[in-house]
């Protein structure tokens, strides 16, 4: 391939969604793609794959976002999932604590990851429930801080922070770390990396409304 080839190729930067059942990944993915909230999405079974071209610091950027189910008896595979990724989103449900203190645990299965070259972000969805909260914002911020995250509280349903997270503090994150155009992720994924695992669970189940 010619120089003049690879200046004109856009960089792909590959965006992993952890976290527990539930917590709304899907919907924070679908809203930041689409701008749309679906409030009876169904839970993620092994592996979406979406992707947004954005502009970065007046560069040209094909995001490649992956959402991962978070159901236990697919932790397996995120070793697999995250392979090369270039950024890890973290998401808890601000409503429920639980999902909140399994981060940790989230991150300690990252096994096969480069902590120095990989950003990291940790995300307390749903905040149009504040009345419902459990897990408030400075804990977010103390684990964020311990952990070396991007921080932010958002809306899938409302939008709210999606600006903020997305457009600001990861898009800055991006320009300071990887100084796109330069480093960004060269290896070719398509929509044919589009993964779903079969199993035999009960579809009622899987229907479970991730964002409420």
């Amino acid at each position: 391939m010619s120089e003049i080839t690879k200046r004109k190729e856009i960089p792909k930067y590959k965006i992993i969604f952890l976290g527990d059942q539930g917590t709304g990944k899907s919907c924070i993915l679908n809203r930041f793609v689409e701008d749309k909230f679906d409030d009876n999405y169904q839970a993620t079974i092994g592996l979406d794959f979406q992707s947004k071209n954005v502009k970065i610091d007046n560069q040209d950027v094909h995001l490649l976002l992956y959402d991962t189910a978070g159901q236990e008896k697919f932790r397996s595979l995120i070793p697999m999932y995250t392979r090369d990724a270039n950024i890890i989103i973290l998401v808890y449900d601000i409503t429920r604590k639980e999902s909140f203190n399994h981060i940790p645990d989230w991150i300690n299965g990252l096994t096969n990851v480069n902590f120095d070259n990989v950003i990291f972000a940790l995300v307390g969805n749903k905040i149009d429930l504040d009345d419902k909260r459990e897990v408030n914002k400075d804990e977010g911020i103390k684990l964020a801080q311990e952990k070396k995250c991007i921080f932010e509280e958002v809306s899938a349903k409302t939008a709210e922070n999606f600006s903020e997270l997305f457009y600001k503090q990861l898009f800055d994150e991006i320009v300071n770390k990887f100084k796109p155009g330069v480093n960004g992720n060269d290896n070719e994924i398509n929509d044919e990396d589009k993964i779903k695992i079969d199993d035999n669970t009960n579809k009622k189940q899987e229907g479970k409304k991730c964002c409420k």
